[in-house]
């Protein structure tokens, strides 16, 4: 069986050679390459002769999928798959499996990063102290005792919910599914207009879908406090870029710590969110710690295991 990890996993390659080392070992051809590319024919290319395919968050769609004539499964180093086409995979039969789980403690980490960011106005700060000047106006705010809006309690969204209370903050939640775990930490579940209206800061742990896009919109930021703080580590089309930015500028609201974007970077200089006022922008790194990489290089490879076993794992198609 030829398996082809078509991009870098992030990982130096003695790291690489540890992860698919059980896969060798059963007699498996692995081909690693280790440059990114978004071409159609060189996508092609590299995996036209392969049983399996390892992606993260390129760009996989039915014009290089179809070429890709002997494929069974598609391993993604990644949590989200909306970069891939599961329809033509469903169609066709190819099996999709993903990485779930491993980023929930950067991701969660990275988004407490953003907002203390934000509201102590480290990036500002860190200037300022450079150019030989002083606090003033830059007082900030703290976490404790501000309510906390988490929209999404999957892994990453509860690990968030549960951090939230551990730094004194008042914790509610909005999710299609609810967990028990959730509700047993004292969380309390709320409609997602009572939560845009009573939460001072907002976090957004949802996938993107047809069912979440552009779900904060203006009409969304409407409802929030002129104090709120908006994080998105989860998807940029969730939101909608143009209406937060217009709401930061007109100082609707107070801030945002952003990590994600509708593009992955880099983001045009001339994008709403990139000029918006009162932000701390990131370049799509929260699942992106040395620890996660690794964890999910091996997930990839354990998700090939299991699947030509039979009791295939992470299974999304």
């Amino acid at each position: 069986m030829k398996i082809v990890v078509i991009e870098p996993l992030g990982i130096a390659a003695e790291k690489l050679e540890q992860a698919c080392k059980a896969v060798k070992q059963k007699g498996h051809e692995v081909v690693c390459y280790d440059t990114r590319t978004e071409d159609t024919a060189e996508l092609i290319q590299r995996g036209k002769d392969a049983d399996v395919i390892i992606i993260a968050n390129l760009p996989f769609r039915k014009e290089v999928l179809e070429k890709c004539e002997n494929l069974k499964l598609l391993s993604v180093a990644f949590t989200g798959v909306d970069h891939v086409d599961i329809d033509y995979c469903r169609q066709r039969g190819i099996a999709v499996c993903n990485a779930a789980g491993y980023s929930t403690n950067a991701v969660a980490e990275l988004t407490f990063g953003l907002a203390i960011s934000v509201l102590r106005n480290i990036p500002a700060c860190n200037d300022v102290v450079r150019k030989e000047g002083t606090k003033a106006g830059l007082v900030g705010s703290e976490l404790y005792q501000k309510t906390f809006g988490v929209i999404g309690t999957g892994a990453i969204g509860t690990k968030v919910a549960l951090i939230a209370k551990a730094f004194g903050c008042h914790v509610i939640a909005y999710s299609r599914t609810k967990r028990e775990a959730v509700s047993e930490a004292g969380i309390t579940y709320v409609s997602l207009e009572e939560l845009l209206k009573q939460s001072d800061i907002i976090s957004i742990h949802v996938p993107l879908n047809d069912a979440t896009k552009a779900m904060i919109g203006k009409k969304e930021i409407e409802l929030m406090k002129k104090s709120a703080i908006v994080l998105n580590t989860a998807r940029g089309g969730v939101v909608d870029s143009q209406a937060l930015a217009e709401a930061l500028n007109t100082e609707k609201i107070a801030g945002a710590g952003i990590d994600v974007f509708e593009m992955e970077p880099p983001v045009p200089n001339n994008h709403p969110l990139v000029g918006a006022k009162h932000t701390v922008l990131t370049p799509h790194v929260a699942f992106a710690s040395d620890e996660a990489l690794y964890t999910r290089a091996i997930i990839v490879f354990d998700n090939i295991i299991n699947w030509e076993m039979g009791t295939p794992q992470n299974v999304i198609v």
